[in-house]
């Protein structure tokens, strides 16, 4: 049956993971997206600034996760997706930070994503169209660094998932890397193809999608059985706000600012079974403290009616 998933960011604390876990599985979900970017912010990479959090070695790193992996096991939850700390590249910093990123942080996400029998890890795709000046030359860049893990990726049973983004122009929000499911589709293919197992697929990010105006439905469709997560949220069109599905309305009429109904179509069309999963951490600290599994049961119940809706 379609898994529910969330983020662990919010919930899952390094003092006590396993009472994290528990709260999500009693509040309705089966799978966790684990926060692993949280341990590199991405607010920090922008100011060229770097914590030593990756400077362990990779026992070091797993014996500091081995708790998050005993509580999720006991909790019966299933970490099936993670997120790699991003920017991986941060243009027009010193080449040592991105060189840390790449040679550090890259491989050693990858060491803990296998640690903890996590299938997919999603990764951002280069932001550098403007400074390049085509999306051509930005992906070939990104496949440089996709190249770095993919022998990583297809010794450990890992597939890389790239992400649509949006990018900012002008104080425009306007679409990102991997916003052309075509070319997401063919890129995709060429990399299975030349490292002969499923080293690439995608994440297919709702909030995101809306701010730029993609259409769900054949984005979806376009991208098949390539399509292997998801980031599961709302926004006004405006700003990537993460919020709970269905809260957002463009008329009076409380007409939704997402196309839910693509959403639901699409994975329906393409026979989608993985996991619905949701990246709404920033809801759980819009609530009170008390109202946090509460919240959490609510955004299970979103997952289950979309379950009914896409089966």
């Amino acid at each position: 049956m379609m898994g529910i998933g969330v983020q662990t960011k919010n919930v899952v604390y390094d003092n006590s993971p396993g009472e994290g876990f528990a709260m999500l599985a009693d509040a309705g979900f089966s799978c966790a997206d684990f926060s692993l970017n949280g341990y590199l912010l991405n607010t920090a990479l922008y100011r060229s600034s770097v914590n030593d959090f990756f400077d362990r070695p990779v026992g070091e790193l797993e014996h500091f996760f081995t708790p998050h992996k005993q509580g999720a096991r006991a909790a019966g939850i299933t970490i099936n997706q993670m997120h790699m700390p991003y920017p991986v590249y941060v243009p027009g910093a010193d080449q040592a930070i991105n060189a840390y990123l790449w040679k550090q942080v890259a491989p050693k996400s990858m060491a803990v994503c296998a640690f903890l029998e996590c299938p997919y890890i999603v990764v951002h795709g280069f932001k550098l169209a403007h400074f390049l000046g085509s999306e051509e030359a930005e992906w070939q860049e990104t496949a440089k660094f996709l190249d770095s893990v993919a022998p990583l990726a297809r010794e450990m049973g890992i597939t890389i998932c790239i992400e649509n983004l949006y990018d900012s122009r002008g104080g425009h929000l306007v679409e990102g890397p991997c916003c052309n499911a075509k070319k997401a589709v063919e890129r995709i293919d060429r990399f299975n193809e030349k490292y002969r197992a499923e080293v690439l697929g995608f994440c297919f990010d709702t909030g995101h999608a809306n701010i730029v105006g993609l259409d769900f439905e054949a984005f979806i469709r376009t991208l098949g059985d390539r399509l292997k997560v998801l980031h599961v949220h709302d926004n006004d069109g405006i700003s990537d706000l993460h919020q709970i599905p269905f809260t957002f309305a463009k008329t009076r009429e409380n007409r939704s600012s997402t196309d839910w109904e693509g959403f639901v179509r699409g994975l329906r069309g393409i026979h989608f079974d993985r996991v619905l999963s949701f990246e709404t951490a920033p809801v759980l600290t819009a609530f009170p403290k008390p109202m946090k599994r509460e919240a959490l049961g609510f955004i299970a119940g979103i997952g289950r009616y979309f379950r009914e809706e896409i089966t």
